[in-house]
């Protein structure tokens, strides 16, 4: 389906069958249970079965939501990133095509089969931000989803809450399983995917999520990725 004049989002809900959702083009922004997800162009969010969740959907977004039953073997058992390959995105194109009520002994069938096959093969990622139930790092996220160019250090977070740097970063630890660092750039990936995908300049982008320098914002981006924005960008082209 593709996105309107303006972004769409659907309320929080679940289903028996897992979930793929799929941006051909544009992006889906998932909030899935305690979690931020990220869907860039050409990339897919896996939905397990009964997982609270929610979708937002640009409006220059072009995106295709498969359903998965939860008894096909070999698929991941928790959300994940997973990478779409061209045979994919030409797999999945079709499917959207056929009638969904096919028999198991069809063409569709097949097709199904070897996309089926060929997501089993793919790498899985997390392009997310963990966004924890514990109050004070659930008041940490918020204004850091609010304002993600704070630079205030963990040891600055940490008074503000009225606790020692070493119980906020150990907390911190607890609940997300990353260091301070790594969890404000798992928000700072999340959402330079999205604006890279809304057509800002890598410049602007590094000036909204609060780095000195574009360089600065490269290196951070090729270090979390393999890849310079630009590469990413020509990558997801497609």
């Amino acid at each position: 389906m593709s996105g309107g004049e303006r972004d769409a989002e659907t309320p929080q809900h679940q289903h028996r069958k897992c979930q793929l959702v799929i941006a051909l083009s544009g992006y889906v922004k998932c909030k899935i249970a305690d979690a931020i997800w990220m869907v860039p162009p050409n990339s897919a969010v896996w939905i397990p079965s009964q997982q609270w969740h929610s979708n937002l959907i640009s409006s220059n977004a072009n995106v295709c939501m498969l359903f998965v039953d939860p008894d096909v073997a070999g698929m991941p058992e928790k959300s994940c990133t997973l990478s779409i390959t061209p045979l994919i995105r030409e797999l999945t194109i079709h499917l959207t095509q056929q009638d969904q009520d096919y028999q198991a002994a069809s063409a569709t069938a097949d097709v199904a089969k070897v996309l089926i096959d060929q997501l089993r093969l793919m790498p899985t990622a997390h392009y997310d931000f963990p966004t924890p139930s514990e109050p004070r790092l659930k008041s940490i996220a918020a204004k850091l989803i609010q304002a993600p160019d704070d630079r205030r250090t963990v040891g600055d977070w940490a008074r503000a809450h009225a606790m020692s740097e070493r119980t906020l970063a150990r907390l911190i630890k607890q609940e997300v399983g990353l260091t301070f660092g790594r969890w404000r750039g798992q928000l700072h990936i999340v959402l330079a995917l999205q604006k890279l995908a809304s057509g800002e300049s890598v410049q602007r982008i590094a000036e909204e999520l609060g780095y000195e320098s574009v360089s600065a914002f490269i290196t951070f981006f090729k270090k979390t990725l393999g890849k310079s924005p630009k590469q990413y960008i020509k990558q997801t082209d497609p």
